[in-house]
């Protein structure tokens, strides 16, 4: 059975794992990169029980052979979709699964944030997954100061400072002057918008 979360911040549900288990990316040379060592997902309401008890499901729930087709299902008059909103795709099982899963949603946009992309052996699913047209890979910078990832063909998010006015060509989350919620901006889900800038928790 799948379950999803409905964060406060949302306009839409999302499909989360354990933050930092399932965060290969997270790491560099066994220790936890700037960006990623004061997670929100591993701190505050993400570390109750009833919380963190769906994404641990999860976790074992997609190797199931129905999975897909159930998250099908489960989009099937959804117009938004994220996809970990603590946790990565940590696996290039999953990762397929996620590429069948939106290739068979087309009414729905899907917005992906991942840092896989620093494995090789993702590469090809990346760029499968990238390829169709109802979604956003947004490739998660590990800077905290606004430096961005650069990948031909693929979209990217960074994190800035508090007090951060604006950042040269990308697209300040407005968030954080909204009571923390998304409002109206669907900035993240939009492919055209290159770079989305998160003023740091």
């Amino acid at each position: 059975m799948i379950k999803i979360s409905n964060t406060s911040k949302m306009p839409c549900i999302s499909w989360s794992l354990p933050a930092i288990e399932t965060c290969p990316g997270a790491f560099e040379n066994g220790e936890l990169v700037e960006v990623c060592d004061n997670c929100y997902a591993d701190k505050g309401f993400y570390v109750m029980e009833s919380v963190r008890a769906p994404r641990l499901h999860n976790m074992k729930d997609w190797k199931r052979e129905d999975w897909v087709s159930d998250m099908i299902t489960l989009l099937e008059k959804r117009k938004l979709f994220r996809w970990f909103d603590s946790g990565d795709m940590y696996t290039v099982n999953l990762a397929n699964k996620i590429f069948e899963v939106v290739k068979n949603t087309p009414h729905c946009k899907h917005w992906l944030p991942t840092r896989m992309y620093k494995f090789k052996k993702f590469e090809k699913i990346l760029n499968k997954i990238n390829s169709l047209p109802n979604i956003a890979v947004r490739l998660s910078s590990d800077s905290t100061i606004g430096v961005t990832i650069h990948v031909k063909g693929f979209v990217n998010s960074t994190v800035v400072p508090k007090n951060t006015l604006a950042l040269n060509n990308a697209w300040l989350c407005p968030s954080s002057k909204n009571k923390n919620k998304c409002g109206d901006c669907r900035a993240c889900w939009n492919k055209e918008v290159k770079t989305v800038a998160y003023i740091n928790h």
